[in-house]
């Protein structure tokens, strides 16, 4: 099975080999290698969820679908929804500070009201709010000029479109298939919308969502798949296309076990919800920062979601945490980006990632934690052991190594007090050669 590093270093092969997902199961994934390899770099991206559920604060579309309000009052959000202070390059400075590597924004999510100039209707930000303004095309300028990849979400269902067969919750316009000149109408209508954003912005990646109402035959993935790529060969698709995707995206929950996935994505919101809502209830810094350092480890990303308000501000506490994540990704990048996932479970109590050569381990220790840490397993001998952002060297003595066996001793670690940061240390391990682990049972056997 192929992968996205050089060969020759078999715990990242170790790591990252496994099923391929289901992103991958009708394409061949040697066909991406070479162009995942920036998504696998990056780490970290943001997510975007502006629109105009953003005036009441309410939930993006689910709000109407879910019967929280009616669709005729979600609507109605389109008068109040102004962009009157959106100042696109201080959301991309933002997201410069805060480290991303990418950032995707909806273009259109399931209310079908479009962020951009679409000509196929006129239920857009530019023709139906106060706004008049396209918000993708300058936010994509702004990204670009601080070498940031773009990102397109784009729904595929659309509540409020004529010819989708589902509207409500509880209610059907049609059936697919007793009425397909319809559900023809509407494939023709979607589809166009998507040469559209490709034509006009030509995302480093899609982001698609909805999926899951119709089969990969009815939403004609295939033909999608090929239609962006025809026009956009670099870009990368998200798994939400019924298996034509390049990465999985698992959402808000982290996954306990490292997915079996060559590529992936934990989506997170910075509070409980996606879009500006009337919701108080943020993430701390060192929470994202914990979870960040999970996600890395286990060899995925972070999509780290901000939700603007109807004038285009972002609420200050989500600034806070951007601002505080970039702050520790300056001091620790080392360890974060361009890094491969790091040694298996057992082997060290916390989270780890290895440099590309493996030749360097990077411990992340949470909290205060000062005193002893313990390494298991490793057969290198080390160089040295450094904090990250001050370069304290650390001691460091081996333990139960006895000389007629291979198995190697413990590694106790001395991190005094005084060298943690305020949310996440992380150590660095220079090691003698790309990194061996002993996985045996000990004893005389060995």
């Amino acid at each position: 099975m192929p992968t996205i590093v050089k060969k020759g270093i078999p715990l990242f092969l170790f790591c990252l080999l496994g099923l391929l997902g289901k992103a991958q199961s009708k394409i061949d994934p040697a066909s991406i290698r070479s162009k995942m390899q920036w998504f696998a770099d990056a780490k970290l991206g943001i997510f975007i969820h502006a629109g105009i559920y953003s005036v009441k604060g309410v939930d993006e579309s689910w709000g109407f679908y879910n019967k929280k309000i009616p669709y005729t009052d979600y609507m109605q959000q389109l008068n109040g929804f102004t962009l009157a202070k959106y100042d696109p390059a201080f959301w991309a400075d933002l997201i410069k500070e805060s480290g991303a590597r990418y950032a995707v924004i909806t273009t259109k999510h399931h209310d079908g009201v479009a962020m951009y100039d679409t000509r196929l209707n006129n239920l857009s930000a530019v023709k139906a709010t106060p706004a008049k303004k396209d918000l993708i095309k300058p936010f994509f300028e702004e990204l670009r000029k601080r070498n940031i990849k773009t990102g397109a979400y784009y729904s595929l269902i659309d509540w409020s479109h004529p010819d989708y067969p589902a509207f409500l919750k509880d209610s059907v316009r049609y059936q697919v298939a007793k009425d397909y000149n319809r559900w023809n109408r509407f494939r023709t209508f979607f589809q166009g919308q998507i040469q559209e954003i490709n034509s006009l912005f030509k995302p480093d990646l899609w982001w698609f969502d909805g999926d899951w109402e119709h089969s990969a035959e009815e939403w004609e993935a295939q033909k999608v798949r090929n239609m962006i790529l025809s026009g956009n060969s670099n870009a990368i698709l998200n798994s939400r296309l019924q298996g034509y995707g390049d990465y999985e995206t698992p959402e808000q929950n982290f996954p306990v076990t490292k997915p079996p996935y060559n590529w992936w994505e934990l989506c997170m919101t910075t509070n409980d919800n996606w879009g500006f809502h009337n919701d108080e209830n943020w993430k701390t810094p060192y929470e994202v920062i914990t979870i960040f350092v999970d996600a890395v480890a286990n060899g995925g990303n972070l999509l780290l979601d901000m939700g603007p308000k109807e004038d285009g501000t972002i609420p200050e506490p989500q600034v806070h945490v951007l601002k505080e994540l970039g702050k520790w990704n300056r001091k620790n990048g080392e360890a974060i980006f361009n890094t491969i996932a790091g040694i298996p479970k057992g082997h060290f109590y916390g989270a780890t990632t290895l440099s590309k050569d493996s030749t360097s381990l990077y411990l992340f220790l949470q909290g205060k934690i000062s005193g002893e840490i313990t390494l298991k397993g490793l057969k290198n001998k080390i160089g040295e052991i450094t904090v990250l952002g001050n370069n304290t060297k650390l001691t460091h003595k081996i333990v139960g190594k006895i000389s007629w066996s291979p198995v190697p001793g413990l590694v106790y670690i001395q991190v005094p007090e005084g060298v943690q940061d305020p949310y996440v240390t992380v150590l660095k391990v220079k090691l003698d050669k790309p990194i061996q682990l002993y996985s045996g049972r000990g004893g005389l056997a060995e």
